[in-house]
């Protein structure tokens, strides 16, 4: 009788309190205000299905870190191209989630698994969950300043036809715009077009581009156009100066990594492919052996 009762008070117990971390939960959601995504980039598939709860990290927990906190993530969201993405805190709260999710996920494989001494094996999970954002984000920058290079001399040609054919800054740039590739270089165009409607000087706009880059290609690029402006050059030769000069800069580094593939190739040939062909090479000689009686 005794045991039926105690088993009765902890099922009550554990049904309570279920409940009261349901109805926190809920509550702590609908306290979540609405947000607008309308000017706002897409969200990947994979992270629109987090995003609720991100939000709950964010507002409840992320929203009331220190500003230097959050500081590094917003400069690499700028960089990245991501900040129309995700706030600073929302990174920051896609870490914590992160985090919290590949521990729990190596806790609960590890008994099943039947491994023991598992504290090691959590905390590794736990530390891979946290770097693993920022190390998607490091990507996201490389590609981003990869797409940049690479578009840049086509840009630059557009811009030096536009001059040349006797547009000024602003309209060479929108024919730019107009007619070039997409990619984040387009983007970025566009918003010093937007800058120099809204009364800013080209050297602003075009400064402002360099912070939001940070790619030292596109920097010797402002710096040239800003500095034939001051001495009163014509921007025609300046930007068929830099496109010459982007396109000699792809080459070399196309030759860089043509020379780098032959070092590149010395460990899969000598731990995959040398090994197998050796094998291929002594199987016939190593029968005839066998044949021979010499082993």
């Amino acid at each position: 009788m005794h045991q039926i009762l105690i088993a009765l008070l902890v099922g009550l117990a554990f049904v309570l309190f279920a409940a009261s971390v349901i109805y926190s939960a809920v509550r702590l959601t609908n306290e979540v205000p609405d947000e607008d995504r309308e000017y706002l980039d897409p969200l990947p598939r994979g992270l629109r299905m987090l995003w609720p709860l991100l939000r709950l990290v964010d507002y409840h927990v992320c929203q009331r870190l220190p500003a230097r906190l959050t500081r590094g993530s917003a400069d690499k969201l700028r960089l990245s191209g991501l900040l129309y993405l995700m706030s600073p805190t929302q990174f920051v709260s896609l870490c914590l989630v992160s985090l919290v999710g590949f521990a729990l996920l190596v806790a609960v494989a590890l008994p099943i698994a039947g491994q023991k001494d598992n504290a090691f094996w959590i905390a590794a999970a736990a530390l891979f969950g946290f770097i693993y954002p920022r190390v998607w984000l490091k990507d996201t920058l490389k590609k981003r300043q990869k797409l940049v290079v690479k578009a840049l001399p086509a840009y630059l040609d557009f811009l030096t036809m536009g001059v040349e054919a006797g547009l000024n800054m602003a309209g060479a740039i929108g024919q730019a715009v107009a007619k070039a590739p997409d990619g984040p270089l387009k983007n970025e165009f566009s918003f010093v077009l937007r800058d120099l409607r809204s009364g800013l000087t080209r050297a602003e706009a075009l400064r402002r581009m360099d912070e939001r880059l940070k790619v030292p290609q596109v920097t010797s690029f402002i710096n040239a156009v800003i500095q034939a402006e001051r001495m009163g050059a014509s921007l025609g030769p300046t930007f068929r100066a830099q496109a010459d000069q982007r396109r000699i800069e792809r080459f070399q580094r196309a030759e860089k990594l043509a020379m780098e593939a032959p070092v590149k190739l010395i460990f899969p040939l000598v731990a995959f492919i040398f090994p197998v062909t050796f094998v291929v090479l002594m199987f016939p000689i190593a029968i005839k052996f066998m044949q021979s009686g010499a082993f």
